[in-house]
């Protein structure tokens, strides 16, 4: 048996800190890296290997500079002024030229180094970007505004639309509290490449051409269409609710972000959006399925600990769609969900792996199911 040998030697981007642990993947040239996510899935995913495609890649340029959504901590030093990074053990690892962060969070990091005041004047945890809305989250219950003056003033130019102060004294897992926003500079929302309205809390894909590409695939897997009613579990901020309504579909989403929720009832005005997890919606999820007279199909994004066991046992057992597009960030507990709709007469037609996180070990999977011969 002949192997195809794959270099997997390439010297670090430069700006990249040798003791970051962020991108696992920055030393491979990008087929190694493809090789690398393809071995993985095809080991976890054994099971219907005949059925995994190759993995969808953004163009070489698209590898780095692309990451727009990032939480960094933040650690004053007596020496050093600010300094904002990832966590190694009790070590912070200075980050602040990343070449896989976009020019803007670059661009932020530095203005905010040069013009923060020291920590005894405010007591900075976290960074925490998305898209062109940037947070700087304290460990206190206020937080005098006239000390920020020069960062605000700085902020002209950075390529950010607001920014805000959120006060959370328990800022740590947990990054968010409901109250102590204050929007420090700037306007509150602002709207990604693709047009979709966000937050400062609201995720967003980052790579939108490539998650396009996956939407499309599910589209045609969906066949969404007047009649037609599809059921957007995780539906984040509605990228994919407007592309469902957009179609003629009637769909409901349900999300648990409040910022999330308001964004999406924003971005796809013809679609139902409920707030809470999809286990607390379960009442109301069956009530509308109930209500829609014609083919009924699902799209679900869920987190990396996959489906709810009640919700997968839903979808398996009372909703029973008559098509699935199952996208998921986890291999593991993709294979656990697909064992279970299979035992249940589901059939996968195909997986579609995508690179939605290049440089990294994170590869992501579209799985399309259909129900017995749907």
């Amino acid at each position: 048996m002949h192997h195809t040998v794959v270099s997997v030697h390439e010297s670090i981007p430069p700006g990249c800190e040798p003791a970051c642990h962020g991108c696992r993947h920055r030393h491979l040239p990008a087929a190694a890296s493809l090789a690398q996510k393809a071995g993985y899935l095809g080991r976890v995913l054994e099971r219907w290997a005949g059925r995994l495609a190759p993995v969808l890649a953004p163009v070489p340029e698209r590898r780095f500079g692309y990451r727009d959504r990032a939480t960094l901590t933040a650690r004053w030093d007596d020496t050093a002024g600010w300094r904002f990074g990832l966590m190694r053990r009790d070590e912070l690892i200075a980050i602040h030229a990343c070449p896989v962060h976009s020019p803007r969070i670059n661009r932020l990091i530095a203005t905010l180094r040069a013009t923060l005041p020291a920590h005894d004047q405010f007591p900075l945890a976290y960074l925490h970007v998305a898209g062109a809305q940037a947070t700087l989250i304290v460990k206190a219950r206020s937080f005098d505004r006239d000390r920020l003056e020069t960062a605000l003033v700085a902020m002209t130019g950075v390529g950010i639309d607001g920014l805000w102060v959120h006060c959370h004294p328990a800022a740590g897992r947990k990054l968010f509290a409901r109250s102590g926003w204050h929007l420090a500079w700037g306007v509150g929302e602002s709207a990604t490449p693709d047009g979709f309205v966000h937050g400062p809390t609201a995720f967003q894909q980052l790579l939108p051409e490539l998650h396009e590409l996956s939407v499309d695939i599910a589209s045609r897997h969906l066949a969404p269409g007047p009649g037609v009613a599809v059921l957007d579990l995780y539906c984040g901020l509605g990228a994919t609710l407007r592309h469902w309504t957009d179609a003629g579909a009637a769909a409901l989403g349900i999300e648990l972000a409040g910022g999330a929720v308001d964004a999406a009832l924003r971005n796809a005005p013809r679609a139902s959006v409920l707030r809470g997890t999809c286990l607390q919606r379960l009442p109301q999820v069956r009530e509308w399925w109930s209500e829609q007279a014609g083919p009924r199909v699902a799209y679900v994004n869920p987190p990396r600990s996959g489906l709810e066991a009640e919700v997968l046992a839903a979808l398996a057992g009372k909703l029973r769609p008559q098509r699935i597009a199952y996208l998921s960030c986890s291999a593991g507990t993709l294979a656990r969900d697909l064992a279970a709709l299979e035992s249940a007469g589901y059939a996968v037609s195909s997986l579609h792996p995508f690179d939605f996180f290049p440089v990294t070990h994170h590869v992501e999977c579209l799985a399309l199911l259909k129900l017995g011969n749907a």
